[in-house]
């Protein structure tokens, strides 16, 4: 759902830009109560691996593909604060190195596809787990549901700022029902890729899971036959290595490459959703060409090299290499910044 430019006009694009700096910055403040020195790094592999897996269109009807958006995902890993910021990188990424998605656009992608899908997964994750029962596969169905739902929010506000600044006369009514009815069954595959990331991590390392970290429930002991809460335990001198979280970045980042280095050549090459709605009802008339189109990355392919497997494969690595850096400098630096504000000593936080 990368929006190119020309879609949105200048004013519209320009107060979506205000929108999404603003939730980027708020973004950045709620981070560091998120991240702590094992999430961290993870958040860099998040971005990473969202990455990799928007390279992986599936088809969903005749003619068109989708391919995941990510907000529900990193919220659910960790953090919606961390997750708009993900997001944010990937974006970043995609529209300076690969000419996907206009950067006069940015502020539009941004807010549909980072905060829009962010907020709306999150809130529909943190409701569903506070119905259902206790438990890792209660947290693998709230994951699912908030991804199904994040997806056609996402168009629905795509939808709505092309009613507001859309550069072409076409029927919003039209393009609602098609953006949303395309859209909800890339949620579908959304939901899917969601849930099993949620459930293979939560499976090895559920402290690692920002939106299972109330699941484990505190130990019951019998007394004279009533179950009665155990005393708190005091927390075990374990080394900081011995719950390093290296293994799982590990793993993490070689499935990063592999999707982007290898499967991402057998993905759908048909338009994804909004590129088939686009074309169909003329949103795209308008569309400029994007400003790094000569990029040596654009397209995601690596200019001079004609064999397409090689091409593609060298870019999706070097994009998720680039990414993953990105996101870990970011997310590193949120946090040193957290670990270096000053401890508030003023008389109203002390007592007598």
């Amino acid at each position: 759902m990368h929006v190119p430019d020309g879609f949105i006009d200048a004013p519209t694009s320009v107060a979506t830009g205000v929108v999404a700096a603003a939730a980027v910055a708020v973004s950045l403040r709620g981070a560091r109560r998120e991240l702590d020195e094992r999430t961290a790094p993870l958040a860099g592999l998040v971005a990473a691996f969202i990455f990799a897996v928007q390279m992986l269109n599936f088809p969903v009807a005749a003619g068109t593909s989708g391919h995941l958006l990510g907000g529900a995902l990193a919220a659910i890993l960790v953090g919606p604060y961390t997750g708009v910021l993900c997001v944010s990188v990937v974006l970043l990424m995609q529209g300076i190195l690969f000419a996907d998605g206009g950067l006069t656009a940015l502020g539009v992608n941004i807010t549909n596809m980072a905060i829009v899908t962010t907020i709306v997964a999150y809130a529909a994750f943190r409701g569903l787990v506070k119905i259902l029962p206790r438990g890792r596969r209660s947290i693998t169905v709230a994951a699912f549901v908030a991804a199904l739902l994040s997806v056609p929010a996402s168009a629905l506000a795509f939808t709505l700022m092309y009613a507001v600044g859309g550069t072409t006369d076409v029927s919003i009514g039209k393009v609602a029902t098609a953006m949303v009815g395309v859209h909800i069954l890339i949620g579908v595959g959304e939901a899917t890729i969601t849930a099993l990331t949620v459930g293979a991590v939560i499976a090895v390392r559920p402290d690692l899971v920002y939106g299972a970290r109330d699941l484990r429930q505190r130990l019951k002991l019998r007394v004279g036959g009533e179950l009665v809460d155990a005393p708190a335990a005091e927390p075990a001198a374990v080394p900081v290595a011995a719950r390093s979280s290296r293994k799982v970045w590990a793993v993490g980042l070689v499935t990063s490459l592999v999707l982007a280095g290898f499967v991402s050549f057998y993905a759908s090459a048909d338009p994804d959703g909004l590129e088939k709605v686009a074309a169909d009802h003329g949103i795209d008339k308008k569309a400029e060409e994007h400003d790094t189109a000569d990029s040596p990355l654009a397209d995601y392919g690596v200019k001079d090299i004609t064999d397409a497997r090689l091409s593609g494969g060298l870019a999706g690595t070097i994009g998720v290499g680039v990414t993953a850096v990105a996101g870990s400098a970011v997310f590193w630096a949120v946090r040193r910044r957290r670990t270096s504000d000053p401890v508030d000593v003023s008389p109203s936080s002390t007592s007598v």
